[in-house]
């Protein structure tokens, strides 16, 4: 059991890696999560004999920070990396986020390091005695580490006071073991989420959502009795901020299987309690070619967006694709991996992503149905505006939450656009008419960069509202005008998006003795469709428009 130096043999040990045994003699007798467990265990049985207690090495690594971290510390300084740091390295996973357990002296502890690895310091909470340090490598890519105090007496209780076994896991800087009070370690090899406590859920009810972000992103199964709790917990929602509520709803909308999670906090009864409009779409049906109701479909939109999404990702091997409808995607969009990358890579608020942005978007985007359902003489079911007015309940809800402007905008725009790529689909499909070079400035003129979003959650919404019933020529129709509108966006602004100006306000004005106000942005706007629509190219023949255009204005007027 122990290589010819006397240490444990990793090989050997691999039954019992990251966990501490007692050992008689070169035999494991017992083993625990705890060096106290260890011993406990083999008292048992061996209750006249005292055992050596030793740590098994676990096959796992750290980020090379821990180094630097280590190298900075004081003299004898009790210090433990914990929480997800720690279960991501023993599910070799790489974290950018290293949070610090010390006995005191959190907040000192970090402004020493801060110095030392020439990072951004701030006090992260008084109270709590939390400092925060923040690197930026070269690429832009940060690392955040924050140092705080015990949450309770010791090592354990801080432990015990977090909210899932994985993530009460604490590593020793030190002696560089692993000290595990509530077995999250074997929690861990079994893929199940638990809470620490029974209070754990009530304590902290925004612990419900990062449950289900948990067991999404590493694909993990919760623990029976601990989703009992987590749906008796879900009351206490209504006490939490709605910056807690928004973060933990983004980082789910952000992550793996952001459909699964939403249809799992409905099960939970959590919807009523942070998105109270969405619960109105389960059971309200759709004409064909809808084959799910509002609220499956729904869910259906934000599988297949992430499914698109992977699809036109970089790196995305288009050799292993196996589906005949995937397969016309990559023809069709895969040359654009590059500029989706860049899109999603693009920013309108440091702390959320414009692809969470995105599934928020989708998870709203028929949000208005239910209250604009009607049925006709002819029996037909419709929803009149609910695009529209789909539009102005998400952004409420975005309001609500906090978002920014920028994003409550940007959402405004995709919702109330989202049935623009379709109509000209169907056109393309039934008439064979693709979109006029106006249609297309005009598109973008009224979504801007939201233009990039809608055609990805144009092709979800298409591929979830006919399921199995979707054709290739439907399909290929939703593909070609997306092609068609990115191809321009992308590849030719110039012409048909972004015309450049032949005249500025200034210019308008002096030549033909315009007084400032509306009518001069309608002429500058009026320029550049005329531009696009390839009527007007020079400076000459935009002189030329203008006096028509005041022409036909002053004859209408009168």
């Amino acid at each position: 059991m122990t290589d010819e130096n006397g240490q444990p043999d990793p090989q050997s040990a691999s039954p019992y890696a990251g966990r501490w045994v007692a050992r008689l003699r070169g035999k494991i007798i017992a083993q625990g999560n705890t060096p106290e467990e260890a011993r406990r265990a083999a008292q048992t049985h061996r209750h006249k004999e005292s055992p050596e207690i030793v740590f098994m090495p676990a096959p796992f690594s750290f980020s090379p920070l821990m180094a630097s971290v280590q190298e900075a510390l004081p003299p004898g300084q009790e210090i433990y990396l914990v929480g997800g740091a720690v279960r991501d390295a023993l599910l070799g996973r790489e974290s950018h986020d290293l949070d610090f357990a010390v006995p005191a002296g959190g907040i000192k502890l970090a402004r020493r390091i801060a110095d030392k690895l020439k990072g951004a310091f701030y006090a992260l909470d008084q109270e709590r005695d939390t400092g925060r340090i923040v690197l930026v490598r070269e690429d832009g890519t940060r690392t955040i580490l924050d140092f705080a105090t015990y949450r309770g007496t010791d090592i354990e209780a801080d432990l015990r006071d977090r909210d899932f076994t994985i993530n009460a896991i604490a590593f020793d800087l030190n002696s560089e073991t692993i000290f595990d009070p509530l077995g999250g370690g074997k929690d861990l090899r079994a893929k199940i989420i638990r809470a620490c406590t029974p209070q754990s859920l009530s304590d902290d009810p925004v612990r419900v959502l990062r449950a289900v972000r948990l067991a999404a992103g590493l694909g993990f199964q919760i623990d029976v009795e601990t989703r009992q709790e987590m749906k008796q917990a879900t009351e206490g929602l209504r006490s939490v901020s709605p910056e807690r509520l928004r973060d933990e709803l983004f980082r789910i909308l952000d992550g793996p299987q952001p459909g699964t999670a939403v249809r799992a906090l409905g099960m939970l009864g959590v919807l009523p309690h942070i998105l109270p409009e969405l619960p109105a779409l389960k059971g309200v049906e759709q004409p064909t070619p809808h084959v799910h109701d509002v609220w499956t479909h729904t869910v259906a939109v934000l599988n297949q967006l992430e499914d698109i999404l992977a699809t036109l990702a970089p790196g995305y091997d288009p050799e292993s694709t196996g589906d005949l409808f995937t397969g016309l995607l990559v023809m069709r969009l895969g040359r654009y991996r590059e500029q989706f990358a860049a899109h999603f890579a693009s920013s309108l608020n440091t702390d959320r992503s414009v692809r969470a942005l995105l599934f928020f978007a989708a998870l709203y985007h028929d949000v208005a149905k239910p209250a604009c359902k009607t049925t006709g003489d002819d029996g037909r079911i419709r929803f009149w505006e609910h695009d529209e007015k789909g539009a102005e309940m998400a952004a409420a809800r975005a309001n609500a939450l906090h978002l920014s402007n920028d994003e409550i905008h940007r959402l405004r725009l995709v919702i109330r656009n989202h049935m623009r790529i379709h109509f000209h689909s169907t056109r393309l499909e039934n008439e064979h008419k693709t979109p006029s070079r106006k249609a297309i400035y005009r598109f973008f003129r009224d979504a801007g960069e939201a233009g990039v979003d809608l055609a990805l959650l144009a092709l979800a919404d298409t591929r979830a509202t006919y399921a199995h019933t979707l054709t290739q020529d439907t399909w290929t129709a939703e593909l070609d005008i997306c092609r068609i509108l990115l191809e321009n966006y992308w590849e030719n602004p110039m012409e048909s998006v972004s015309p450049p100006r032949l005249l500025d306000g200034n210019e308008l004005m002096n030549e033909f003795k315009l007084k400032p106000g509306p009518r001069v942005g309608e002429i500058l706007e009026a320029i550049r469709e005329a531009q696009a629509t390839g009527k007007v190219s020079t400076r000459d023949e935009a002189l030329d428009f203008v006096r028509e255009w005041i022409a036909l204005s002053d004859t209408n007027v009168t």
